[in-house]
């Protein structure tokens, strides 16, 4: 076990501490070590020094009590990464938890997370862990209790406080956390910022100093950033923070609150219940928060293949599995719900019309989108018949997602989700909750719960960022909360760069519901955003089939006009690209600019790569691959892609582990290949 403890005056402490015992921390200047199991990252807790600060014509602070504040920091590869920050918790009537404290007690341990997932990044995982859990007293006054519960991976350390029953405290009502991330000096920042709390996390992740998040325009700002946050802080390693199991909780946002230009710290923002702002969280004790996960690597593609939210995520609660399956589904909305002579038209003929497409195309999935519904989501308007719709598909081996609005479903999903079940509905893309309070967070946890007793996926959008959810309830397959192919309708905000950022930010807790699929691909300069039938997508053709692989979402669209695939040889990579995976390689990279990432699903590999407005050409390594030969069905940009996006050049060679695999893209410009094993 890699841990440390500072400051102990006897062999005694050191040997109940190694044979896993609990002890008593003597001193305020004790340090608690907790070190990943490669001994690469460490957290140390301990108490520090602080003062009451006193206007400024009180500078007397000579007969003020001195107060142990509850601080953690933190160092990766030997490097101080973040400053002691301040841990706590501030309850209704009362001064935060924290603010003057002792560490009572810690117990570590060691563990592993061993666990299958249904769909997602890798189908085993097997992660080993070290943990402590502190026991924290207040010094003085009604000294509440409370716990810090820790874990050290290899990619990542997380915390979480937890608040037992006691005398002093009637429940937790909590109405601020006071968790900071003081970095040891200014990074860049990728920072999702949002208008307020109530979005759906569609917007830009911008690059910029963290300071530049507390001056903006010469004059202190505080601007709200969305989770995950992603952090280059040079000559120490990249960092990407965000939140995991938020059963009972509302969501953590991040600010910069200094207001100056030399600032840069963050503090934690909870989102206030709409109701009662003042208290963000109402709970009976004991009551646990959600982790805080602080993600640490020497290169930001571990980010991608991490496993660290599921595994801070309970187990699954849904016995019977069987009838959860990923897949691509065919999709009426983004193309204009286009009929087969290309005219408007959403009737249930057209949404037979995509069956019959995803039919032939082996799709698993044809998902109906906004419109079939009155505000009663278990009435349907006369020109789409639901209970049709799906007797024809399953006729054609084909099943049906069907839209419904968030706040219907919240007030109906008794009613409705039995009846989806009786049609023979296999999900719902639940949309517009608009909400990540403690109420929209418990909705998220309700519906799963209610929609797997009836057999029924979900596919969230108008949503809050994902947070591992789909390990305690893997019939959630998609989240959005993402700036995804349905803004080229409207305007330039999705472009290659922007699609160079997600996997890096927003896809840290997978599910990202890009909803791919464009084959109207055009130049930046020729590119104008059309709200109908046949939208243009910036990027090569090579560059959107990339994107199967790229974008890692179980239900995955299929999103162009049939028409658009029909009797097009490159519409095969789509046709056999899995929609879930057992186990990713990000070979290369770097965000806004190239991503080249290898998954595998069953004994055959497949390879995304995507670039920007830069061409690139490189060789890579294919030591990904297990032994054996494999035959590479190659799908790159035409030699002129980069006038013509739409060329692609298909080709195959063989190939074995070891071999030296070159990758060529133009502007804009991507690859996608299928390794198929030779049996």
């Amino acid at each position: 076990m890699n841990i440390r403890i500072d400051n102990f005056k006897t062999i005694i402490v050191l040997a109940m501490i190694f044979i896993g015992l609990s002890s008593p921390c003597l001193g305020q200047d004790n340090r608690v070590s907790l070190t990943s199991p490669d001994g690469q990252l460490k957290i140390d807790f301990s108490t520090v020094e602080d003062r009451p600060t006193l206007p400024a014509n009180r500078p007397n602070t000579d007969n003020l009590p001195v107060l142990d504040k509850l601080v953690y920091e933190l160092y990766f590869q030997g490097k101080q990464l973040m400053n002691p920050s301040a841990l706590g918790l501030e309850f209704e009537g009362s001064r935060a938890l924290g603010a003057d404290v002792s560490i009572t007690r810690f117990t570590f341990s060691e563990g592993e997370d061993k666990y299958t997932l249904i769909t997602g990044r890798t189908s085993a995982v097997s992660e080993k862990f070290n943990s402590v859990v502190l026991d924290i007293e207040e010094r003085r006054g009604e000294r509440r209790k409370m716990r810090i519960e820790a874990r050290a991976y290899n990619d990542a350390v997380a915390f979480r406080y937890l608040v037992p029953e006691q005398p002093s405290m009637t429940g937790f009502f909590l109405k601020s956390e006071r968790t900071e991330y003081r970095l040891v000096k200014d990074a860049i920042c990728y920072a999702q910022i949002l208008p307020n709390f109530r979005s759906s996390y569609e917007s830009e992740f911008y690059k910029m100093p963290v300071s530049g998040l507390s001056n903006q325009g010469g004059v202190p700002s505080y601007l709200l950033v969305g989770m995950p946050l992603l952090l280059d802080v040079w000559g120490i390693g990249w960092v990407a923070i965000t939140e995991a199991d938020m059963e009972g909780n509302t969501t953590a946002y991040l600010r910069n609150p200094t207001g100056s230009w030399a600032g840069h710290w963050f503090e934690t923002v909870l989102s206030p219940n709409l109701r009662n702002p003042d208290i963000v969280t109402s709970a009976p004790l004991p009551h646990k928060t959600p982790w805080r996960v602080i993600m640490v690597a020497s290169d930001p593609g571990r980010f991608i293949e991490s496993n660290i939210l599921t595994n801070l995520n309970p187990e699954s609660r849904i016995e019977d599995t069987s009838w959860i399956k990923p897949g691509k589904s065919a999709w009426d909305w983004w193309n204009g719900s286009l009929n087969k002579e290309g005219e408007r038209a959403y009737t249930t003929e057209t949404m037979k019309y995509y069956i019959d497409f995803a039919a032939e195309a082996g799709l698993e999935y044809m998902t109906v989108d906004a419109g079939w519904a009155t505000n009663d989501i278990t009435v349907f308007r006369p020109h789409i018949n639901i209970p049709e719709i799906v007797a024809y598909a399953k006729q054609k081996g084909v099943k049906v997602f069907i839209w419904a609005f968030a706040d219907y479903v919240w007030l109906q999903m008794d009613k409705a989700f039995p009846l989806y079940e009786e049609w023979g509905v296999a999900g719902v893309k639940i949309d517009f909750v608009l909400r990540d309070d403690q109420p929209g967070i418990e909705f998220y946890y309700k519906v799963a719960e209610k929609a797997a007793k009836h057999k029924l996926m979900l596919d969230f959008h108008g949503c809050t960022k994902p947070w591992g959810l789909q390990r305690t309830y893997p019939n959630v397959v998609s989240f959005e909360g993402i700036i995804g192919m349905e803004q080229s309708k409207a305007g330039v905000r999705d472009n290659p760069e922007n699609r160079l950022i997600i996997p890096y930010t927003r896809m840290i807790g997978g599910l990202a519901g890009f909803t791919p699929g464009g084959f109207n691909n055009v130049k930046r300069e020729d590119f104008i955003a059309i709200m109908g039938g046949r939208p243009m997508v910036m990027g090569t053709r090579a560059h959107h089939l990339a994107a199967y692989v790229i974008f890692e979402c179980p239900l995955q669209m299929v999103a162009d006009w049939p028409e658009a695939y029909r009797n097009d040889p490159a519409f095969q990579f789509i046709k056999d690209v899995p929609a879930s995976w057992d186990q990713t390689k990000v070979i290369n990279g770097y965000p806004e600019e190239y991503l080249t990432i290898a998954r595998k699903r069953g004994e055959d590999w497949y390879l995304g790569a995507m670039t920007n407005r830069k061409p690139r050409n490189f060789e890579i390594v294919l030591d990904f691959l297990d032994t054996g030969n494999y035959v590479a069905e190659i799908y790159a940009d035409a030699p002129d892609a980069d006038q013509f996006p739409k060329k692609v050049n298909i080709r195959t060679t063989r190939v074995r582990k070891g071999d030296r695999f070159r990758i060529n893209m133009a502007t804009d410009g991507g690859m996608a290949v299928k390794f198929r094993k030779v049996r």
